[in-house]
């Protein structure tokens, strides 16, 4: 088996391509953003006996060259890298300072996209971040114990309108719904945070719509969920979450399900075009 760059920024993502890879019996050469990363991160690499790096954000020479230097020629972006981190506070190295002069717009896909371009020109082609971990997507229809009811149901097909427009313009791709009223929409803050604006202004009974872009990237800002959108939905008495079969993982698996179930959360996939649900 080839070896296999990861470039980690926060949460577990990067900990489940790195087990998923070396499973299939791939060397793993990290390189992890010091700004978000998780420090246990560089100890599980130890005991997965994978070369280690630490870079700052906006040192994209750095991360270049020390994957080359592995001779890695295909990589993984893993784990989230908050979107006002990259637009501010960060000291770009003179190949990103490149990347950005040639931007027409300073949007998160515009730049990562030409990210990217930089990479495949330096041989290093970046791969699907689900490659590794094709069991966590989410399937089609209802996925907890309880099936969404009317008014859910209703909210959800007035906030998918919302939600494909605002992921469209690259805007965010979260939306939280009550009543056929849109109350909070995600810019740069994140799902959590706006889960619990919602809760804040709306109060219990909120839903939450999170969706893929129409021309989702699979190598990069895949829709995810975790634990700790439960609890947040738990926090601000969100009833409901819609997410997109096929292109959101979920990280924490079963145990998602579960705790969404001991709330009384219902969560469904929405199915892509043409796609049945369970």
């Amino acid at each position: 088996m080839g070896r296999i760059g990861l470039i980690a920024g926060n949460g577990r993502f990067p900990f489940l391509v790195l087990q998923g890879a070396r499973s299939l019996g791939h060397d793993v050469t990290i390189v992890a953003i010091k700004e978000e990363a998780f420090s246990d991160l560089e100890t599980t690499a130890r005991e997965a006996r994978s070369d280690f790096h630490w870079v700052s954000l906006g040192q994209l020479g750095k991360c270049i060259k020390i994957l080359k230097s592995a001779g890695v020629s295909q990589a993984v972006m893993a784990g989230q890298v908050k979107h006002v981190k990259i637009f501010s506070g960060i000291m770009p190295d003179f190949t990103l300072v490149s990347v950005l002069r040639r931007l027409k717009a300073r949007n998160t896909d515009a730049l990562i996209s030409a990210v990217a371009d930089v990479m495949r020109d330096e041989g290093i082609e970046l791969m699907d971040s689900t490659t590794f971990l094709q069991p966590l997507l989410a399937r089609a229809g209802t996925l907890t114990d309880r099936m969404p009811n009317e008014q859910e149901h209703e909210d959800f097909q007035f906030g998918y309108r919302m939600a494909d427009a605002i992921a469209a313009l690259d805007i965010g791709q979260t939306i939280a719904v009550k009543h056929k009223a849109v109350v909070a929409v995600e810019a740069m803050e994140g799902t959590d945070e706006v889960i619990g604006r919602a809760g804040h202004l709306a109060g219990p009974g909120v839903r939450i719509v999170k969706v893929a872009k129409p021309k989702q990237d699979m190598r990069f800002d895949v829709p995810v969920i975790g634990i700790a959108t439960i609890q947040a939905m738990r926090i601000a008495g969100a009833s409901a979450l819609s997410v997109d079969a096929e292109r959101t993982l979920v990280l924490d698996g079963e145990h998602v399900f579960k705790s969404a179930n001991e709330a009384g959360i219902t969560i469904v996939g929405r199915p892509r075009s043409g796609q049945r649900a369970d």
